[in-house]
């Protein structure tokens, strides 16, 4: 059974998680919008998603580029949770994994580091 949340409510829960990340790594991110939407019209489970470039990748011929996307699937993280202490630890899992991609880390790394 899903977990009613509002919208704002939501929103608010992804911008804590976004405050638990250490100022000296948010002080290096550049060039990312955080996003909040239903879900992912190609993978309705998927919970977050990174689109861009990784700040590893970037060379000489990144400048001028568009934002890099970090999307965070609110329904899909409802969907899991069964109350809102759950979706607070699902919203800050999600969104410290999906900065850690922009960072370069790959998906094997975060299980490693218990962030998968």
């Amino acid at each position: 059974m899903t977990i009613a949340m509002s919208e704002d409510r939501f929103e608010e829960l992804v911008s804590d998680a976004l405050d638990l990340i250490p100022p000296d790594l948010t002080s290096a991110i550049d060039n990312v919008v955080i996003l909040v939407e239903a879900r992912d019209p190609d993978e309705p489970s998927l919970l977050g998603l990174y689109r861009g470039i990784a700040l590893t990748e970037r060379d000489s011929h990144y400048g001028g580029s568009l934002p890099d996307t970090v999307t965070i699937y609110r329904e899909a993280i409802l969907d899991i949770c069964s109350d809102e202490e759950q979706v607070v630890e699902e919203v800050a899992i999600t969104v410290i994994h999906e900065i850690a991609h922009y960072f370069g880390i790959d998906e094997d790394r975060l299980h490693q580091l218990g962030w998968g």
